[in-house]
């Protein structure tokens, strides 16, 4: 290293495998050759202007979700989003097989802090700091891991011990990665249910309950100091099925309807996606967070259900993640917020067997335990090999079935 750099202002940043310096406006990130040598690889990265990295690079993303047995294994997991041009990953803990899987991939992956693990990593610092020197240090930057999520619905559910232990979770995970040098590169928050709304018809009355609100308002504060958004799971079809007499299905699958029109605005909503990510930001406006993002972490339409499950059909699926790639594809905000672009995880990747609950929960997926389609939004699927039936073995098979075109149309 030249007298020239030695005499700049670094600040130093350790990863795993890595030394890494800030200098000016670049982040150099240097990967050590033989012991006794001047010999490094570096990625030079130039962050003028940027003060944070958010966990989500353009619009779409995935939630890879593995409670089942009969996946395939996350090496072919990696072929299969690369094939479908899926960058953002997010999954509900950190298993390493899975993080290995996707090191050197460029796929950007969000892990996960489990609800089981809340009330421990709220105890003190330490714990947190461990976490990430197992789960995310080894791997990280070849693993591009650009978030981390605290918990999962935890607001608006009936353990209130877990309620209380979020804030301390999210605070001492985000110290945890400001002293290991990460919090500039991974991202902190929590995911959010509708549960957490008293009500959010039209979406300009849409508030936090008044129960939720002594536990949310100190986390949007905390978010608001590291510029986190406010994430939320979105399920039209949850809705549709509480109160399909009233509720038009082709606004719930953004097909053409008279939608609905919301007068203290003066917006109309022609799909319901739009209105509950417009409800998400009218409740955090009248709490005080008129600024913050709304993300959302979860949305899906299940390909089949129990008999009381209405609208979960592999017709319906079809149409709505269809549309819904279409609408995300196209980069646009929503009625509220025309200029913030709005960027959502699919649920789910695949079809998970092992899910408890009514029938629609083990069939989100976009794909099945096989790794071929459940239906066809354009996307490429893995299929297992001629020579074996085996789940280690996959090549690429288009299996597609409908033009482009006839998809176009058979979905608006």
């Amino acid at each position: 290293m030249s007298k020239e750099m030695h005499s700049l202002n670094f600040k130093h940043i350790c990863y795993s495998g890595y030394v890494g310096f800030k200098c000016l406006n670049y982040l150099i990130v240097l990967k050590c050759g033989i012991h006794g040598q001047e010999q490094f690889s570096y990625i030079l990265i130039d962050t003028a202007g940027v003060e944070t990295v958010h966990a989500f690079t353009g619009t779409y993303g995935v939630n890879y979700g593995r409670i089942a047995d009969n996946l395939p294994p996350p090496e072919s997991v990696v072929t299969l989003l690369k094939a479908a041009r899926v960058k953002n990953v997010k999954i509900y803990d950190a298993d390493h097989d899975v993080l290995k899987a996707f090191r050197g991939s460029g796929l950007e992956l969000v892990v996960g802090i489990g609800n089981e693990y809340v009330k421990d990593m709220s105890v003190n610092e330490d714990r947190a700091i461990s976490w990430i020197k197992e789960n995310v240090q080894p791997f990280f930057p070849d693993t591009r891991i650009r978030g981390i999520t605290i918990g999962n619905e935890v607001l608006g559910g009936a353990d209130q011990e877990l309620a209380e232990a979020l804030l301390g979770a999210i605070k001492n995970v985000y110290s945890a990665l400001e002293k290991l040098q990460l919090s500039d590169a991974i991202e902190v928050w929590t995911p959010h249910s509708e549960a957490v709304f008293a009500n959010s018809y039209p979406p300009s009355s849409c508030i936090f309950k008044e129960s939720v609100l002594p536990y949310m308002k100190p986390i949007l504060d905390f978010f608001s100091q590291i510029d986190s958004p406010f994430y939320i799971n979105t399920y039209p079809f949850l809705a549709y099925k509480s109160d399909p007499e009233h509720i038009d299905l082709n606004y719930a699958l953004f097909q053409s309807n008279s939608g609905i029109y919301d007068a203290k605005t003066d917006l109309h909503y022609d799909n319901m996606f739009d209105a509950m990510v417009d409800a998400a930001y009218a409740a955090l406006a009248t709490a005080g967070y008129e600024n913050m993002e709304v993300r959302v972490s979860e949305t899906g339409w299940p390909s089949n259900g129990d008999e009381d499950e209405a609208g979960a059909t592999a017709h319906n699926a079809r149409i709505y993640n269809y549309n819904l790639r279409k609408r995300l594809f196209k980069k646009k905000g929503t009625p509220l917020k025309r200029k913030t672009v709005v960027k959502a995880y699919v649920f789910a990747l695949f079809n998970e067997n092992l899910k408890p609950g009514p029938s629609s929960e083990r069939h989100y997926g976009l794909f099945k335990a096989d790794g071929s389609i459940s239906y066809d939004i354009g996307f490429t699927g893995l299929r297992p090999s001629s020579a074996s039936r085996s789940l280690l073995s996959f090549k690429l098979d288009r299996g597609s079935t409908f033009a482009y075109a006839r998809l176009e149309a058979a979905c608006h």
